[in-house]
């Protein structure tokens, strides 16, 4: 009998041979398509292989999955420098580097951009793979544009806007760590900073700084689900698309993202009917093929609405 471990190994020898030639997820466990793997991801880092715990492994998995890997890892042409084991059920999420040597920042490629990413350091490295499509579609929209990314995190975003030829974007998170970061983002691409604005603000306390820049003529809202303090997804998300048609220009196209197994697309197409009604739907963003869900509504959610 096959255990879940070794459906993994199978799954990995797969998807490393050969090795993708820039940063992608290699296994997607929480999408609950293989039983007993619902809890794990692996990553590839343009060189570092990373295994993230979301669940305390029953007992001798985390044994055996340590074997695979080292396993893995004596094979010929085997292309990984490191393996990252990251425990997220852990307070703090602590790293485990299995394999080579330490290293808290490490630069990755997607679609030819370049960003840089924390390993093992915090409880999430700085790029979500699963928005790969959205950061493309948003490159191919972005020519001209004055561009709003909320809650930008990273700036991913920011980095796939400028890079498809956006006339300026404003990005706010209320991090300024994060923000930072998206800093060393644009630098690392070469991007004009004069064309990048941040605001380290907490969104609600801050729609005069917002309406300042604007108006946008694309808005990207891509929140998280739950922000102490500050933002309930299910509460909250409401009040921002309340403000989409003071801050939209006519024409302009939305970007709405929601990322919670629990809630499905209908949430958004409901709240921007009730709270904006002229922003029309215009289409459901696929997800890329690496992130597989039992569930077609429990992934990604990113949802693009216009202006008419």
């Amino acid at each position: 009998m096959t255990t879940p471990i070794q459906t993994l190994e199978q799954h990995l020898l797969t998807a490393l041979d050969p090795a993708p030639n820039q940063t992608r997820r290699l296994f997607h466990g929480r999408g609950r398509c293989w039983p007993g793997l619902e809890q794990i991801t692996v990553d590839w880092l343009d060189g570092v292989l990373s295994v993230a715990l979301f669940r305390e492994p029953p007992a001798g998995q985390l044994a055996e999955l340590e074997a695979m890997l080292q396993s893995l890892a004596q094979r010929p042409q085997w292309p990984a420098q490191a393996v990252l084991i990251q425990h997220r059920y852990l307070p703090d999420s602590p790293a485990q580097w299995l394999l080579g040597e330490p290293c808290a920042q490490h630069e990755v490629v997607e679609d030819g951009l370049r960003y840089l990413l924390d390993l093992g350091v915090r409880q999430n490295n700085g790029l979500f793979l699963d928005m790969r499509y959205g950061r493309r579609w948003v490159r191919e929209q972005a020519a001209g544009k004055r561009v709003l990314n909320l809650f930008a995190y990273t700036c991913g975003f920011s980095v796939a806007a400028i890079a498809g030829g956006a006339e300026q974007v404003v990005n706010l998170d209320m991090a300024k760590s994060a923000l930072a970061r998206g800093r060393d983002n644009h630098r690392l691409n070469g991007h004009d900073a004069s064309r990048v604005a941040y605001l380290g603000h907490e969104l609600f306390k801050s729609w005069g700084k917002v309406r300042k820049y604007g108006p946008y003529d694309l808005i990207i809202i891509d929140p998280p689900t739950f922000q102490r303090g500050s933002f309930v997804l299910t509460q909250d998300y409401a009040k921002i698309l309340r403000r989409l048609p003071e801050l939209l220009a006519d024409g302009g196209t939305v970007l709405a993202c929601v990322n919670d197994p629990g809630v499905g697309p209908q949430f958004l197409l409901d709240g921007m009917a009730e709270a904006a009604p002229e922003l029309q739907f215009v289409e459901r963003l696929a997800n890329p093929p690496e992130f597989p869900d039992a569930d077609p509504d429990g992934g990604l959610k990113a949802l693009v609405f216009a202006r008419r």
